[in-house]
C-alpha cells in the first residue's frame, strides 16, 4: 500500500502546488495552543510565496506572528470568524491594507461550499492520523476533540495536507476526516499544546453580579415554556452563562425533565448534564475544555458534527434550526437589540461573531446575558459600534438590574411578567446604567475600513473602522 506520508512540511507545501495569490485555510480546534498555523506560514514565507489569502476559522494571540507575514506581503487578505485582541489591535491600527472579512461559523462553510471563498490548500492539524490521512481530534497527545470546523475545508479544498504529531496504524477507524479527501500527511514533533484549547474561562462564576444575572436568565427560560421534555440548549463558556446552565441543570434533575440535545462549543459542564440525563445527546462542533475532549472520545451520545451541520444557512437543515434556547454574551447592545461582540469600548477588534448570530437566528429564544456596565461604561447604548448580531434575532437582554424583552416579542414579555420576572424597557435600562456610570462619549472612528462584518447570509451588515491615530 502506497501511503501519503511526505518527508517534511516543506515538501508537502511544494507538492500542493501552492503559489502566489492562492488561498490557504486553517482550523482553530487547538485554539490558543495551536502551533500549526505559525509553522506552516513560516515555511511558506521561507519558500518566497507571496500575496496569499488566509482563511482561518478563528485566530488567537498565539497566531500573532501572522502580523509579520502581513507586513512583509506573504499575506494580503484575511478571512476569519473570530480574532483575539492581540491580532485585533494590529488590524485596528491599520496594519493591513485590505479589510479583514469576518464571517460567522455558519457563513464560513456556506461560502466555502458555494465557491464564494474557494480554498486552494487546506492545512488540517490532526492529533491522530494514519498514513493515508484518516484523522481524528479525539486521540493522541494533542487531542482536542471535535474537528468540526475543519471538515468543510477538507471536503472542498483543491489540496488537503494533514499535519499530525501521532501516526497510528492504518486504518484509523473512528475518523473525523476520511482519507478520500486527503492528499498528503506530514508527521511533526508537536502540533500544539492541548491545554491551550481551554476557553478564557470554563468555570462557574462566584461573582454576585454574575450569579444574579444567571438566576434571572434561568428564570426567563423556565417562564418561557420551553423548559420541558425535548428541550435543546446552547450556552457559552463564560462564568455567568455556565452559572445559568447550573441553575437549569438543578431544575431539570429535580423535575425529571429530559432534554433532547446540548449544542455548540461543548464544556465539561454540559458533559455532566449529559451524564445526569438532562440531554439525550451532545452535538459538538468544538470542545472548549479537556473534560469535553475525554467525553467525545468515550461517550457515543456525544456526537461530533461539522460546521455545516452546526449552523450553515445553505444546508438543507442545520442543528441551530432546531435549537430552543441559546445564552449569549455581548460587549454592548443597543436599544434596537443589536449586539456587538467584535470590538471593545475603544473600538479595537477583540472578538467576532463565531456562532453568535447563527444561534440567535436559529433559536426559539435567544438571550443576551451581560452586566449593566463594564469598566464603568454602560452596556446599553443608542447604537452599538459594530453590529455583529442584528436585533431582529435577539429576544431578551438579562442584566443584574432587570430583564428587557424585544418589542417584537410582546407575548414573551407577557409570559415573563405573569411568571414574576422583572421586565424593564431597554431604554430604562440604558438610563439606569447612565445614571450609575455616566453617559460615555461616542468613540471617534478613523478614516479607514479595517474589517467588513459579513452576516450568515453573505451580506455585509457593518464595517469596522480603524482606531484614530495622531495623523488622522
Amino acid at each position: 500500500m502506497t501511503n501519503k506520508l511526505t518527508l517534511s512540511l516543506k515538501e508537502a507545501i511544494i507538492k500542493s502546488g501552492l503559489r502566489d495569490g492562492m488561498t490557504v485555510s486553517f482550523h482553530h480546534h487547538l485554539r490558543n495552543g495551536d502551533y500549526v498555523l505559525n509553522m506552516v506560514m513560516q515555511e511558506i514565507a521561507d519558500l518566497g510565496i507571496k500575496n496569499l489569502t488566509v482563511n482561518a476559522s478563528s485566530l488567537f494571540d498565539i497566531h500573532k506572528p501572522l502580523c509579520g507575514h502581513i507586513q512583509n506581503g506573504v499575506v494580503t487578505t484575511l478571512m476569519t470568524n473570530y480574532m483575539s485582541a492581540g491580532i485585533g489591535k494590529f488590524i485596528s491600527e491599520g496594519g493591513m491594507s485590505n479589510p479583514v472579512q469576518f464571517r460567522t461559523h455558519g457563513g464560513r462553510p456556506s461560502d466555502i461550499v458555494s465557491g464564494n471563498t474557494p480554498i486552494d490548500v487546506a492545512f488540517i492539524a490532526a492529533p491522530a492520523s494514519d498514513a493515508m490521512g484518516n484523522c481524528s481530534g479525539k486521540y493522541g497527545k494533542s487531542a482536542c476533540g471535535s474537528l468540526g470546523y475543519a471538515i468543510p475545508d477538507a471536503m472542498n479544498a483543491g489540496h488537503v495536507v494533514v499535519i499530525t504529531d501521532e501516526l497510528v496504524p492504518y486504518p484509523l477507524i473512528d475518523w473525523s476526516i476520511s482519507e478520500v479527501y486527503v492528499d498528503s500527511v506530514v508527521k511533526v514533533d508537536s502540533i500544539g499544546n492541548p491545554a491551550g484549547i481551554v476557553s478564557g474561562t470554563t468555570k462557574i462564576t462566584r461573582d454576585p453580579v454574575g450569579i444574579e444575572m444567571a438566576m434571572r436568565a434561568a428564570d426567563v427560560i423556565k417562564a418561557s415554556g420551553l423548559l420541558k421534555d425535548g428541550f435543546s440548549f446552547q450556552t457559552g463558556a463564560g462564568g455567568a452563562s455556565l452559572a445559568a446552565a447550573k441553575f437549569l441543570r438543578e431544575t431539570m434533575v429535580r423535575e425529571k425533565i429530559h432534554g433532547s440535545f446540548g449544542l455548540g462549543g461543548i464544556t465539561g459542564f454540559l458533559t455532566e448534564m449529559l451524564e445526569d440525563g438532562c440531554f439525550e445527546s451532545l452535538m459538538d462542533v468544538q470542545c472548549f475544555d479537556l473534560k469535553a475532549v475525554e467525553s467525545i472520545k468515550n461517550n457515543p451520545r456525544h456526537k461530533e458534527i461539522s460546521a455545516l451541520h452546526y449552523a450553515s444557512p445553505l444546508a438543507k437543515s442545520a442543528v441551530v434550526d432546531s435549537l430552543d434556547v441559546v445564552i449569549l454574551g455581548a460587549t454592548e447592545i443597543d436599544t434596537d437589540f443589536n449586539v456587538n461582540v467584535h470590538t471593545d469600548s475603544n473600538g479595537f477588534i477583540m472578538g467576532g461573531s463565531g456562532g453568535h448570530s447563527d444561534t440567535a437566528a436559529g433559536a426559539k429564544l435567544s438571550i443576551i446575558i451581560a452586566p449593566l456596565s463594564r469598566a464603568r461604561l454602560p452596556i446599553v447604548t443608542d447604537r452599538v459600534n459594530c453590529i455583529s448580531t442584528p436585533g431582529s434575532t435577539v429576544d431578551v437582554l438579562v442584566t443584574q438590574k432587570g430583564t428587557a424583552v424585544n418589542p417584537r416579542r410582546p407575548e414573551l414579555a407577557d409570559r415573563l411578567k405573569d411568571a414574576g420576572v422583572k421586565v424593564i424597557d431597554i431604554h430604562e435600562l440604558k438610563a439606569l446604567a447612565e445614571r450609575i456610570s455616566g453617559k460615555p462619549e461616542r468613540i471617534r472612528k478613523g478614516g479607514r475600513v479595517v474589517a467588513n462584518v459579513i452576516y450568515r447570509d453573505g451580506t455585509v451588515i457593518d464595517r469596522i473602522y480603524s482606531v484614530p491615530t495622531e495623523i488622522e
